[in-house]
């Protein structure tokens, strides 16, 4: 069983509008749909979970029956802290499904990940045990513990952006957020689960994301998803590449017939 577990629980601030960001729309599809239907039209992926604030959960279900998101097995209300939130999904999936079953934790505002990305968190699991989405930075990164000095400039060629989906096996994953959740400071300085599975002494496995895969976090990020959008629709319209689960359909027959 394959599961992803998506947290939508921001609330705007920094986008500045009126209504949590994964509810604002785009090319006239809220941004939490877009999102959704990459999980959706996935062959691989069974079971949708959602995790976010209790006040938006029946706006979340309608908007799923309207866009026929019926892998969505459930929709459970967040926590005090996005990884509060994200337990919550996965205590929800470890009730109906597997403990071995895979799951790939997505943001609800991360709309561009490509399907080939999906499809090898999953082989990364099988394999490794685990699998971190991350693009190779192509700036700089400098460390800085005041904001003010450069304490370190890691080597680009070793610098690695983080995104999402981060992807494990149920129990693993589930084990790792008990054992911080009874820590002193829980969550403090958990940033995502890759932080929480090192946290423990564990060595998560890069996958290769795409560099499009952004998060839509402020004003400027919605202009960057417009303009993905209409990238990827102008590629289609003139046939200079076909949609990404039939590319990857037609890659995976060919190996096969290669075997």
């Amino acid at each position: 069983m394959n599961i992803a577990i998506i947290f939508a629980g921001g609330s705007g601030v920094r986008m500045g509008a009126g209504i949590p960001k994964q509810f604002l729309e785009i090319n006239g599809k809220p941004i939490l749909i877009h999102t959704m239907q990459l999980f959706q039209e996935h062959e691989e992926i069974d079971r949708i979970y959602l995790a976010m604030s209790k006040d938006y959960m029946d706006y979340a279900e309608a908007l799923a029956e309207d866009y026929h998101i019926d892998k969505l097995a459930a929709i459970v209300p967040g926590g005090e802290t996005a990884q509060d939130s994200i337990y919550n999904a996965l205590i929800r999936a470890r009730e109906e499904n597997p403990e071995d079953s895979i799951v790939l934790i997505h943001d609800g505002v991360r709309p561009c990940v490509e399907y080939d990305v999906i499809s090898e968190n999953i082989e990364s699991v099988k394999k490794y045990g685990s699998a971190i989405t991350a693009t190779l930075c192509y700036e700089t990164i400098l460390v800085s513990r005041d904001g003010r000095k450069v304490d370190d400039v890691p080597l680009r060629s070793e610098s690695y952006a983080a995104q999402a989906p981060q992807s494990f096996y149920l129990k693993d994953i589930l084990e790792a957020h008990e054992k911080i959740r009874v820590r002193e400071n829980r969550y403090e300085g958990m940033v995502d689960a890759c932080t929480i599975y090192r946290a423990l002494g564990r060595q998560p496995h890069i996958v290769q994301g795409n560099r499009g895969n952004i998060k839509v976090t402020t004003p400027e990020d919605v202009y960057m998803f417009r303009a993905l959008l209409q990238y990827r629709e102008n590629e289609q319209a003139f046939g200079l590449t076909q949609p990404d689960r039939i590319a990857s359909k037609m890659r995976r027959l060919r190996r096969k017939n290669e075997r």
